[in-house]
């Protein structure tokens, strides 16, 4: 992250050591990155559009209206709606390691464009109500896709080139479907009135979700636990909830290995490898710092230092 954060680095003004802010511009969205230096609380944000916030280094703790607070690390986003105000707090923010955060505005016919033509094309079984993401505030952790597409709008933005605004109306529109099909993940895996319960693919996810830890879940497996070939399971997996089967059982196990981490800071990581379901710890150090942007470690020595 720190050599896309390269070109804004060069040219930006620090005019104040508390949400410090640089503002790029395209057609269709607005780009923040807010950069604090030091320790602050009860910092208070609101947009007047809806936004996707991203973490880009160090630790926040986020108060959002109807959820609990909790902490908001690299990897990690939260989508606001418009004129909804969010109370941050710094905890570990300094001149040397500052939190870094940015703010994607997202116009709102742009939005409301893709969504229609998302809605129309794409139906999630069972699913009566359209998409919007103009509801209430979602915190997303471990979607590789988004995280993806954030990386990739933060080098466009800070890029002069004659394909930009080209390029950043075509990554948009992306980050919006992804978002909606984020919203389709959501409405499965939580839930509580069962109407994803008797569909092949909320089987599979209640499968997944309670068989987690073991090491011989493969995608050949669920897709005929679903009645699909490989290619269909694995095509209708990731049309409704936006990541392949493999993304979505390792991102579980990730969640997974940081709460082992969390309850019990002597086990070795090896040992939570091994008991969130991994066969190899290499493969699983490489997933972990994939979605985390930290590798198990220094997560685990993040917590001991606290």
């Amino acid at each position: 992250m720190a050599n896309l954060l390269d070109k804004h680095h060069q040219f930006r003004k620090l005019t104040t050591l508390v949400e410090n802010k640089t503002t790029y511009n395209s057609d269709y969205a607005e780009l923040n990155i807010y950069e604090t230096h030091t320790f602050a609380e009860k910092v208070a944000l609101k947009f007047s559009f809806p936004i996707i916030a991203s973490m880009l280094t160090g630790q926040k703790v986020m108060h959002l209206k109807g959820m609990p607070a909790f902490n908001f690390y690299p990897g990690e986003s939260v989508v606001m709606p418009a004129n909804q105000e969010m109370i941050i707090d710094f905890p570990i923010a300094t001149i040397d390691n500052p939190t870094q955060c940015l703010a994607l505005g997202i116009d709102h016919e742009k939005i409301n464009e893709v969504a229609n033509h998302f809605n129309e094309r794409i139906k999630i079984q069972n699913e009566e109500e359209d998409f919007s993401l103009n509801e209430i505030p979602s915190h997303l952790t471990n979607n590789v896709e988004v995280n993806y597409l954030v990386e990739r709008l933060i080098y466009t933005f800070t890029q002069n080139n004659k394909s930009k605004d080209i390029l950043l109306d075509l990554m948009i529109q992306e980050l919006i479907v992804r978002l909606l099909q984020t919203k389709a993940k959501y409405s499965i895996l939580n839930d509580k009135d069962g109407l994803f319960s008797d569909t092949r693919i909320g089987m599979v996810i209640k499968y997944i979700k309670n068989h987690l830890t073991e090491k011989n879940m493969s995608v050949e497996m669920l897709a005929k636990k679903a009645h699909m070939s490989s290619s269909h399971f694995h095509k209708k997996f990731k049309n409704t909830l936006g990541v392949s089967p493999i993304d979505y059982i390792n991102s579980e196990k990730i969640k997974f290995a940081k709460k082992l981490i969390k309850d019990n800071k002597n086990l070795f990581i090896s040992e939570v490898a091994y008991k969130a379901g991994f066969n190899n710890v290499s493969y699983f150090n490489r997933q972990f710092k994939k979605l985390e942007m930290i590798t198990p470690h220094q997560f685990k020595t993040s917590l001991i230092s606290k």
